[in-house]
């Protein structure tokens, strides 16, 4: 059973920003901070599968691709790298880029890697706040400067980069070239309101994203069997004793804990392991028992779950 405050590692690149308030009051030596790694407290803890990170952009980062397990495994690696993005902030247009305009073959693509032109194929699109993004590895993408952006990914910094605005790194042909799918993106699956506290932003095979929406003086039980990651965004909440911040998140694994908000309430980010959300996590004043949740949402295919579950649901509707 664990919960534990996690510890925020700065990571410098190029294209990050100097101000990071008020998601943090890191980066004011004028160094450039491009991300805030959150990371187990316990050092000698197990690695998780899963790591959030806060990305904070002033100019564009490089265009890019990472890879799916197989191609992973084909070259050493222990797996690819599925990501989401929720847009915590974001200048007047703004905007990131997913797939290409049109279809490429390999050798076309490797043609435009080598001449630059791949920058002029990318589909941009602006992005606003409060807007969740999923990114399946191979796809080809670019994050533009001017965004504060939470990203839930698998754990993993396999990156081929094909295009870098001139900063002189390295480029990775062969990689990008074996492991990006060459086309458009997928098309992005609106929100899915669980209840009125829980919003599904982005689902993969890997992982679930979820926005959680805690109303003030409320109380709530998180039940996180499998690993569990909350990230403060607003107000601030108390775990069992332990209060978080804004900016501050939790780990959660095999711990069951309660969750109070004060006069401000809460919201934030949760994102957990697994392929579909799970139903009971997060129990409270405004949450929505299992049963209903496989009425009203067929398509999440909770009915196996209900049926494999080994005790009855608890209590619903717990308040303070």
């Amino acid at each position: 059973m664990t919960m534990e405050l996690a510890s925020v590692r700065v990571v410098r690149k190029p294209w990050g920003k100097t101000d990071l308030r008020p998601w943090s009051e890191l980066g004011h030596d004028g160094a450039a901070v491009g991300e805030l790694w959150f990371q187990r407290a316990d050092k000698l803890a197990p690695e998780p599968a899963l790591l959030l990170k806060l990305l904070f952009t002033d100019e564009p980062l490089s265009v890019q691709v990472h890879p799916n397990n197989n191609f992973a495994h084909s070259i050493g690696l222990p797996h690819g790298k599925t990501e989401a993005w929720y847009v915590l902030a974001a200048d007047k247009g703004a905007g990131v880029a997913l797939g290409l305009k049109r279809e490429l073959t390999r050798p076309q693509l490797r043609a435009a890697i080598e001449d630059g032109s791949i920058v002029e194929l990318l589909h941009w699109q602006d992005v606003a706040v409060g807007e969740g993004l999923l990114v399946p590895a191979g796809t080809i993408h670019a994050i533009g400067g001017g965004l504060v952006l939470a990203e839930i990914q698998q754990r993993s910094d396999a990156t081929f980069r094909m295009f870098d605005y001139g900063r002189q790194r390295e480029l990775h042909l062969d990689g990008a070239v074996g492991s990006a799918v060459a086309g458009p993106a997928i098309v992005q699956s609106a929100p899915v309101r669980l209840s009125e506290a829980r919003t599904v932003m982005a689902q993969s095979a890997y992982f679930v994203l979820e926005n959680i929406e805690l109303v003030p003086n409320s109380h709530w039980e998180i039940d996180a069997g499998s690993e569990t990651w909350l990230l403060i965004l607003e107000g601030e909440a108390a775990f069992d004793l332990s209060q978080v911040a804004a900016g501050e998140a939790i780990f959660l694994e095999g711990h069951r804990t309660t969750v109070r908000t004060g006069e401000r309430g809460a919201c934030g980010l949760l994102a957990y392991v697994g392929s579909a959300p799970v139903p009971n996590l997060l129990v409270g004043r405004n949450g929505i028992p299992m049963e209903v949740m496989a009425e009203r949402f067929p398509e999440l295919g909770l009915g196996r779950q209900i049926k494999k579950r080994d005790a009855p649901a608890r209590p619903w509707g717990i308040r303070s």
